[in-house]
């Protein structure tokens, strides 16, 4: 069987798309079969990352290792059983699809509460959370008391989450290993940077989550997606002077690939 990546965020703009494309095309480096659906059936933006890679290399004459693409299967609402889901079946189907030919089905969720969503939590054994440095993203997690900092209970996402690890028990499968990876983080020791990580810190213990090193804030995230490339693709496509900013950032990644701790993988990258 598949093991399944979801990465899933209510709110938009925290880096999916960027962390679900280095970490999918970081597995293809591995040598591994990684097959990616993006739920997002409106803004598609890691299929189109995909798209933007394959035609880049296409024209560049390169053939560099990719993960593969997939659209959820168009359904006739004749083939549903009653009371069935059509959202549930294209998904369910999609995953069935894929089960014994991938190592890894990697699933990008939308920035908004959908039925899609909802059901790609429930069948995910690795859900990566990423997180923008910012009280306003955490209000997702949690509730936080402005005057002294304390948890006051979970959120709307955690409560979404802890639902999905529900049905998961019920079902008798494995728990969700929930990792919230702490992305566009600033260069300096900012106070609420501070703040931060101790509330998830705190937070983490409460409902069950582990803390991963995330991407900082770089320019060169944003200058990588028209041609579909990755951290990994520098030196492939013909950049030899590779600044340290650029270092650093694989370095950071090589960090989250370890610290996802996925089954069989071990980073040569």
């Amino acid at each position: 069987m598949a093991h399944i990546i979801v990465v899933g965020n209510e709110k938009g703009g925290a880096g999916k798309s960027t962390v679900s494309m280095h970490v999918a095309t970081a597995l293809a480096r591995l040598g591994l079969r990684i097959d990616v659906l993006d739920l997002d059936l409106r803004q598609h933006t890691t299929g189109r990352y995909v798209e933007n890679r394959k035609a880049f290399l296409a024209k560049s004459d390169l053939d560099l290792p990719t993960p593969s693409y997939h659209d959820l299967p168009q359904i006739d609402q004749s083939q549903l059983a009653p009371g069935e889901n059509i959202y549930d079946r294209r998904l369910s189907d999609a995953v069935e699809a894929l089960q014994g030919k991938s190592d890894f089905i990697l699933i990008d969720c939308p920035g908004s509460h959908t039925r899609l969503s909802q059901m790609a939590h429930s069948i995910a054994d690795t859900l990566i959370t990423p997180l923008n440095d910012s009280f306003v993203d955490f209000d997702l997690l949690a509730r936080i008391n402005s005057d002294d900092g304390k948890i006051l209970g979970p959120s709307v996402y955690s409560e979404m989450v802890w639902g999905a690890r529900q049905r998961r028990a019920q079902a008798g499968l494995d728990p969700i290993d929930w990792v919230v990876v702490r992305n566009r983080l600033g260069t300096q020791q900012m106070v609420n940077k501070q703040k931060m990580g101790k509330a998830l810190e705190n937070l983490s213990k409460r409902i069950g989550f582990r803390v991963a090193p995330g991407f900082s804030e770089r320019v060169v995230f944003r200058e990588l997606f028209p041609r579909g490339l990755t951290l990994l693709d520098l030196r492939d496509v013909g950049i030899s002077q590779i600044s340290m900013s650029n270092i650093a950032a694989r370095q950071e990644l090589r960090d989250l690939i370890n610290a996802l701790s996925l089954p069989d993988v071990k980073v040569t990258f």
